[in-house]
């Protein structure tokens, strides 16, 4: 009982940060890629490679050091030529829902009712994979390649220390480019906003602390499909029995600090999966919520046009499916795989940005004319 506390307890209080940091910062991993198609911006791009080369810096050093104990991370899978085709529609439901699945919690938690409605998007997204879970298992199989092999390093055979230090030096002109020509600040007029770059660095160390204390880096979607679970349950009980995928068992690993079991899936049960995830979600919306509170701007806000709440809406369809498609979000995906150089995550970027391209098209053609 004393171990699962501890569990809970970190969980929520490294949610609280993510969630204030990313509250203050304006933190949206969708506008990094969307601006960039819609304004032709590169700053926010900047900004993910500050954090994706930092946490890279961060996970390396702490794995020499023995800190990190279970490496590829769990749930990470060998690479699979369908996961661009995931990352594809993940890009295109993010814009769509105008926040990711991150994204939509913490502006939730300031007020924002599209991001609600995009939320309840996912868990019906994630309730349409499970109906197709066994036939898109089987074509994620037969596209499996380099089975046994997480990261690109496993897949070289060299060091993973090789591989992040070359990354990491060859990332160093680019930051020392930007700095000279300009910045990494920008002007900010809110009260209490904090700078990207800083965010990014203080996301990086989170996701250091997480993967430390939980064993895993930052993820949510799973929850998403408990909650759809919880509602077949509830609804229509006979056929949730019948959906085999809400009876698997993605999770199985012994937790680094405490020594115990955690085991668990996509559904409704009270298992390791939510051990894990649903202090990280309530944590997330608590932070930002508390941050909109101390700057006076939490408020219901709803006032949008019905053509936004329904892009919400399918947006958050498409990521829910999507992510159970890819296994796993842009976050999971960008901040806990792509630092270690997994294949799977190399992969889900490299759908996810013909897929934000496409996401940003279909915006400007059918919701903001």
């Amino acid at each position: 009982m004393a171990h699962m506390l501890f569990m809970l307890i970190c969980g929520t209080l490294l949610g609280l940060a993510a969630g204030f940091i990313m509250h203050r910062a304006d933190f949206c991993l969708t506008a990094m890629f969307r601006d960039f198609f819609l304004f032709r911006s590169v700053f926010k791009l900047q900004i993910l490679l500050l954090l994706v080369i930092s946490s890279m810096f961060l996970f390396e050093l702490a794995r020499l050091a023995g800190l990190i104990r279970l490496y590829p991370f769990p749930l990470l899978v060998s690479p699979s030529l369908a996961a661009p085709l995931g990352g594809m529609l993940f890009g295109i439901g993010m814009v769509l829902a105008g926040g990711c699945v991150v994204g939509s919690l913490y502006k939730a938690g300031a007020g924002s009712v599209p991001s609600m409605v995009a939320i309840i998007g996912m868990i019906i997204g994630s309730a349409l994979f499970a109906e197709i879970a066994p036939w898109w298992v089987s074509v994620n199989r037969a596209a499996t390649l380099l089975t046994g092999k997480i990261t690109l390093a496993d897949a070289l055979d060299i060091s993973p220390s090789l591989l992040a230090g070359v990354v990491i030096l060859a990332a160093l002109p680019i930051f020392v480019t930007i700095h000279r020509r300009e910045g990494w600040s920008r002007k900010v007029y809110a009260e209490g906003a904090m700078q990207p770059w800083l965010a990014a660095l203080l996301l990086a160390l989170i996701g250091l602390v997480s993967v430390i204390v939980i064993g895993m880096p930052l993820g949510i979607t799973t929850s998403y499909a408990k909650a759809a679970a919880l509602a077949e349950s509830v609804v229509c009980p006979f056929h949730y029995e019948s959906v085999r995928f809400f009876h698997t068992m993605p999770l199985q690993y012994t937790h680094p600090l405490t020594g115990i079991q955690l085991r668990g899936g996509p559904g409704r049960e009270l298992d390791g999966v939510a051990l894990v995830q649903f202090p990280l979600i309530f944590g997330i919306v608590a932070g930002s919520t508390l941050s909109a509170v101390r700057l006076g701007e939490f408020g219901i806000r709803w006032n949008a046009p019905p053509r936004q709440y329904v892009s919400a809406l399918a947006g958050g369809v498409v990521m829910g499916l999507a992510s159970r498609m890819a296994a796993g979000c842009n976050v999971w995906h960008l901040l806990g795989g792509l630092p270690i150089m997994a294949l799977q995550s190399m992969l889900f970027l490299a759908g996810l940005i013909p897929g934000t391209w496409l996401g940003a098209k279909l915006l400007t053609r059918f919701v903001v004319r």
